[in-house]
Order: structure tokens, then C-alpha cells, then sequence
């Protein structure tokens, strides 16, 4: 195993191997923290949130009994963002308008159809 901390850091995704301690990341070849949205940039519901937790241990899983590697990593970080933007698309995540980074990286805000 590594001594290094493996890492994927995407737009609205980070994931270390590593434990949060004493808000120190810590080496753990055996943990995988996930930051969900670091820059607040989506308003997120207790459901939202939840699903995304429930599709990262699922690809967490799906990769047990494997080498984790960058590359791997890289991917799991990949597929979230991809879930992510799925939820923006269907309506069940929004963006957060008193966000600092208002630059609508998923693609422009759902608005209601005008008559």
C-alpha cells in the first residue's frame, strides 16, 4: 500500500484515503472520506444528499477486492459528478443562489416555462 494519500478532486466531488482527525486529513488506506460540494454551490435536501452517499458506497463496493488507484479513484469521482448533475437535471438538487462560485457549471437553472 501506498504512504501517500490517494485523491479525486473534481468540480463538486473530493475523495481521500484518508480520516478526518482533529479536522486533519489523515492517511487510511483502509477509509475513503468524501467531500460532497465543497463551495456550496448546490442547495442540497436530506434526500439529495442521501442518495449520493448510497451511489458512493455502491461504487465503493463495486470495487472491493481491487488495487485502488488514482485512475480508479478518478473514476468513482467522475461517476458522482455525472450523478450529480442528474439530480440538478431532474429537479432534485438546485443551485444555490447565495453561493460564492455562481458560474452554473452543470448547465443553466431549471426556470419555469413562460405561457
Amino acid at each position: 500500500m501506498s504512504d501517500t494519500i490517494l485523491k479525486c478532486t473534481t468540480r463538486h466531488v473530493r475523495i481521500f484515503t484518508a480520516v478526518l482527525k482533529n479536522n486533519d486529513l489523515v492517511l487510511d488506506n483502509d477509509h475513503l472520506t468524501l467531500d460532497i460540494d465543497p463551495d456550496n454551490e448546490f442547495l442540497w435536501s436530506d434526500q439529495s444528499l442521501t442518495k449520493v452517499q448510497e451511489y458512493f458506497r455502491e461504487l465503493v463496493d463495486a470495487q472491493a477486492n481491487k488495487e485502488l488507484s488514482d485512475y480508479s479513484l478518478r473514476k468513482i469521482g467522475s461517476l458522482l459528478e455525472d450523478f450529480i448533475r442528474k439530480l440538478l437535471k431532474d429537479g432534485e438538487l438546485s443551485y444555490n443562489p447565495n453561493s460564492k462560485v455562481m458560474n452554473y457549471s452543470m448547465g443553466l437553472p431549471r426556470t419555469p416555462e413562460l405561457l
